[in-house]
């Protein structure tokens, strides 16, 4: 597979590799408390061996290999410090290159831009490399970072879609904000 890769002025947004534990498995253990209901915060990290995350890089090339998810760390230039992720989840090719998108930062890097700027990238990283047309990010009615993080890169509302995903034991309503690719070259 080929390297998908971009970079920011900051930031270097890729699949992980192997060598990527260290920095993923402390950053991970440097989380804060939970800061929010949609923060985990800090996790029980202690089933996360090396092995078990060779399995997990190696599973996260194979979804992208078959193009049905890609998962990319975003990692600090200067250090190679891992902020966070971003992953795509192909909805459906064909006709429709259409994706669901996803965004994570650690909390303990929140409110220094790296959110809006692993995003913009990624959007790009979409559009241009992975050949998707639309993007949709899926958001909890009451996110609001979320929210202003989808609308300060430029995706736009276009529904509650109701009883749309199941999490913590029911069907919840989700808000949809998509962006096109045509949206992005007319930025």
């Amino acid at each position: 597979m080929t390297k998908i890769m971009t970079k920011t002025e900051r930031l270097i947004i890729r699949l992980m590799e192997e060598g990527d534990y260290s920095s993923w498995l402390t950053q991970y253990e440097n989380r804060l408390p939970s800061q929010h209901k949609y923060d985990e915060g800090k996790l029980d990290m202690s089933i996360c061996t090396k092995e078990w995350f060779i399995d997990l890089v190696t599973k996260h090339h194979q979804m992208a290999e078959d193009d049905k998810v890609y998962v990319f760390g975003v990692f600090r230039k200067t250090d190679n410090t891992h902020i966070g992720f971003v992953d795509f989840s192909t909805i459906m090719r064909e006709e429709f290159q259409w994706a669901r998108f996803g965004y994570t930062i650690h909390n303990h890097f929140w409110r220094k831009g790296y959110g809006k700027e692993a995003v913009k990238a990624a959007i790009d990283l979409a559009f241009e490399k992975l050949n998707y047309h639309r993007i949709e990010a899926h958001i909890n009615l009451d996110n609001t970072a979320s929210i202003k993080l989808a609308e300060n890169v430029g995706m736009l509302y276009e529904c509650t879609r109701k009883g749309f995903i199941y999490e913590d034991d029911k069907w919840t309503d989700h808000l949809v904000y998509f962006i096109n690719a045509e949206d992005m070259s007319s930025s």
